[in-house]
């Protein structure tokens, strides 16, 4: 089957790669025309592990190509699918559909035979008989179906998640689109993966309501873990005894410096935009968001005060700026708010990142980067663990406590514990929802 996808930003691109391995033949086609140069000589503007070689692959077997050429990608598919951006909207928190509105104007212009415009970007409920009516009015004469498939991709681990996952969904109108669904899907289906068929409305709803719940789910646990460090209670505990209830899970409980990254922040503001709308507000939701934001503020408190205060004139170590280990994303990072606000205190700031510098070097002014924490680490006044990338999970403890000036370090991903930074030499830990130490105490 031949299929188009309009959009090769990170969802574009990961799902194109992947649909190309289950031997369909996808263009992928972006109208930057550099970007379609580099991913033509097989290279990938953005940072997910595998993406490279599967895209090279499938390239090779000539599953796989890359246009600018929107007409000729979109001539003879039977699938065309939009993939591109729906960033939050200025002024009002709402999705914007700009790109979306834009894609469906140039497929309207496009079609020529019957096609099936699937929506794989987020989009709010409506947003796909929007589309419809977009593609109806621009070409009266058009032979197509709509369809909403939304993607429920974690970065870091897409490839799996796209090829293992846990529900396909899929809404439509009718048998013909659903047919042409299902033949996209066969390999997973073949798989036993399930496949969930829903009308238009119920697939936008699902892709919001399922990243909002998640999205509480990381909320209330560091509510719990602000608890506990009044009372006196183990987050790590908590947690673990959340989780073994098979109602709730083990996911999503872990404490940390809060949610970050390209969907929750844009899907729960989006979320709370559409209930506003509706005459509905989510009022969950909403609250989510707020404590999200306090709780970055609250980090960059347990770093002045592990500093007693004075952080002016101190140089900090900071371990990851990225919102989460194994990408480079930067978007709503927790570090974009914790690091100016300690630059702003007068700090000298390092950071290191496996992945992070190519963005950070513009979102992060006045750093300086590192290439390892150790060499971060000497003669630093404290070290911060902002992203738990594998490489800071096996840290020699010891070893860095001799090289820093003062050997402080917030774990603000409970990575290691109180016991292990003692016995390392730290005269100062700091964690979330767990005690600190301080070797004076």
């Amino acid at each position: 089957m031949k299929i188009a996808m309009i959009g090769t930003g990170y969802v574009g691109l990961v799902s194109g790669v992947c649909l190309s391995d289950f031997g369909h033949n996808v263009v992928c086609v972006d109208s930057d025309a550099r970007k379609i140069a580099l991913l033509r000589t097989g290279k990938v503007p953005i940072y997910e592990p595998g993406l490279d070689d599967l895209m090279v692959r499938n390239v090779e077997a000539g599953r796989l190509s890359f246009s600018d050429d929107l007409n000729a990608a979109v001539n003879g598919a039977a699938a065309v699918f939009i993939a591109v951006g729906t960033p939050t909207r200025r002024g009002d928190g709402h999705a914007d559909l700009t790109y979306v509105t834009a894609a469906a104007k140039e497929i309207a212009a496009a079609l020529t035979d019957y096609a099936v415009v699937v929506t794989k970007s987020t989009v709010p409920v409506g947003t796909n008989r929007m589309v419809k009516q977009v593609i109806t009015e621009s070409n009266p004469g058009a032979e197509f179906d709509v369809a909403s498939n939304p993607e429920f991709l974690r970065e870091g681990a897409a490839i799996d998640d796209f090829m293992r996952p846990d529900r396909i969904v899929v809404g439509v109108q009718n048998q013909r689109a659903a047919e042409v669904m299902n033949d996209i899907y066969r390999p997973l289906y073949l798989r036993d993966f399930p496949i969930l068929n829903t009308d238009l409305e119920s697939a936008e709803m699902i892709k919001y309501a399922a990243n909002a719940f998640l999205a509480t789910k990381i909320t209330f646990i560091n509510e719990i873990a602000a608890l506990c460090e009044r009372t006196g209670a183990d987050i790590k505990f908590v947690s673990q005894g959340m989780g073994l209830d098979g109602r709730i899970g083990s996911k999503f409980l872990h404490a940390g410096p809060g949610f970050g990254g390209s969907c929750f922040p844009k899907d729960t503001r989006a979320l709370a935009r559409i209930g506003q709308e509706f005459g509905l507000p989510m009022q969950i939701t909403e609250t989510v968001i707020k404590v999200n934001e306090e709780l970055r503020r609250r980090m960059v408190g347990k770093v002045m005060d592990m500093l007693d205060g004075h952080v002016a004139g101190k140089t900090i170590a900071v371990l990851g700026v990225t919102f989460k280990p194994n990408t480079d994303d930067m978007r709503e990072s927790p570090s974009l708010t914790v690091i100016p606000a300690l630059i702003g205190a007068g700090a000298k700031v390092r950071v290191v990142d496996p992945q992070g510098q190519r963005e950070g070097v513009d979102l992060l002014p006045g750093v300086h980067w590192f290439a390892d924490a150790y060499k971060a680490a000497k003669n630093a006044d404290a070290l911060v663990i902002l992203t738990e990338w594998n490489e800071f999970r096996a840290l020699d403890l010891k070893r860095l406590a001799k090289r820093m000036a003062y050997p402080a370090l917030a774990d603000l991903r409970n990575i290691y514990s109180a016991r292990d930074a003692r016995r390392a030499g730290f005269s100062r830990y700091v964690s979330v929802g767990r005690a600190d130490y301080t070797a004076d105490t």
